[in-house]
């Protein structure tokens, strides 16, 4: 079992991919897809869906997570999210792929034990069960394999 876990923003979109074989998670690829600030957001919004299809192909994923936006303070941040979101279960959509959304909560619990867990202990326990250094992964990729590996321990809707 494969699953594309999605972090979304406009700026930059968290990816990570991770194979469940048996009890046993196993990293495929994780990253970040930047688009450009000079662009219009209708532009931002189509190179996102590219390259989330790009990586679909690439990976073939058998289910998608696309985490939730749970609270935003700043409302510019929440609506481009709110975008990316949009972006990402639409292209998993077109895909016929099942679709999670779990909270950020949720991903901690899955990953951490705790759904109140630190970015950094979150990034710990992602390098752990995945065996991997993640130096310079940055916290999009890292918090989307987070969302992978939640989606492979708790079932699509995680």
């Amino acid at each position: 079992m494969i699953a594309l876990g999605i972090d979304p923003g406009t700026a930059a979109c968290g990816f990570g991919v991770v194979a469940s074989e048996g009890s046993t998670l196993r990293f495929i690829d994780a990253g970040t897809v930047r688009t450009d600030p000079a662009h219009s957001d209708a532009t931002r919004l189509a190179e996102l869906a590219g390259a989330l299809e790009r990586i679909i192909d690439q990976h073939h994923p058998d289910r998608v997570a696309v985490e939730r936006l749970f609270f935003q303070r700043n409302v510019r941040t929440a609506m481009t999210v709110g975008q990316a979101r949009g972006v990402a279960l639409l292209v998993a959509a077109r895909r016929g792929l099942p679709v999670g959304e779990p909270t950020p909560s949720e991903v901690k619990l899955a990953v951490c034990g705790s759904g109140t867990a630190g970015k950094k202990q979150v990034a710990t326990m992602v390098g752990r069960l995945l065996g991997i250094q993640l130096n310079g992964a940055g916290d999009d990729a890292t918090d989307a394999l987070a969302v992978a590996i939640g989606a492979l321990r708790r079932g699509a809707s995680a």
